[in-house]
């Protein structure tokens, strides 16, 4: 098995799960004792939201390239950034390792188009809502990306920096992201792609009336399928 590289902490909250999401599918692809082999460098977010908030996106960017490259250093041969935002930051991250990123928005659309939606309504942080590094990504991707209104991308992203980064999970704001859900889904959107990786700690398949995406799982499914590409499956059990 290849070794991943954890571009994580953007919050620990989903890097847990990201680490969580990885050693699942390693196990439930090589069956046993398997686990998967990765290495994590978690930044301070503390730091990364300020530059987020400040527009610093740049020096975002070189914090972000030199844990990659430590990452190189231990071992990494497969990059992943644990956080959709921060990819926003992609192209400089991968620009500075030989190690190959997998790009979030890429694992993403690839899942989507097997289900069969190409109308899908977004849910992430303002950035991600907001700015076309990600939704041209998915657009590139053959996807067709409906936003909230601006309430209801307020909403999403008040609930993520403020509740779900710290670990808060309340049902109002379960409603409340329903509802945004509903929206979309009201404008002709098909699915609904967690666009934010602490989403996933908040909505379920359950929320929705529509089939949801969520991309942390996505993102870490897609990552052992490439590091385990020359690796047999496992042999069924009696």
């Amino acid at each position: 098995m290849k070794m991943i590289g954890l571009l994580g902490g953007m919050s620990w909250e989903s890097t847990a799960e990201y680490y969580r999401l990885l050693n699942e599918r390693t196990r439930e692809r090589l069956g046993g004792l398997h686990s998967a082999k990765c290495v994590l460098y978690s930044v301070d977010f503390a730091e990364i939201e300020r530059l987020q908030v400040e527009g610093r996106w740049e020096e975002a960017g070189d914090v972000l390239a030199a844990a990659a490259k430590s990452l190189s250093a231990a071992g990494a041969e497969l990059l992943l950034i644990c956080t959709n935002t921060m990819h926003k930051v992609a192209d400089r991250v991968a620009a500075e390792v030989d190690v190959p990123l997998l790009h979030i928005g890429d694992a993403t659309a690839e899942a989507v188009r097997a289900a069969g939606p190409r109308r899908v309504g977004l849910l992430g942080t303002a950035f991600t809502m907001e700015q076309d590094f990600y939704r041209d990504r998915l657009t590139a991707g053959g996807l067709e990306v409906l936003v909230p209104d601006g309430e209801g991308r307020a909403t999403v992203h008040r609930v993520i920096y403020e509740e779900l980064c710290a670990g808060i999970v309340r049902e109002e704001s379960r409603e409340a992201y329903r509802a945004v859900i509903r929206d979309l889904v009201a404008a002709g959107a098909e699915g609904i792609i967690l666009g934010c990786t602490e989403i996933e700690l908040l909505i379920g398949a359950e929320d929705s009336p529509v089939p949801v995406f969520p991309t942390a799982r996505l993102h870490a499914e897609a990552a052992v399928a490439r590091a385990l590409a020359d690796v047999p499956e496992a042999a069924p059990t009696s």
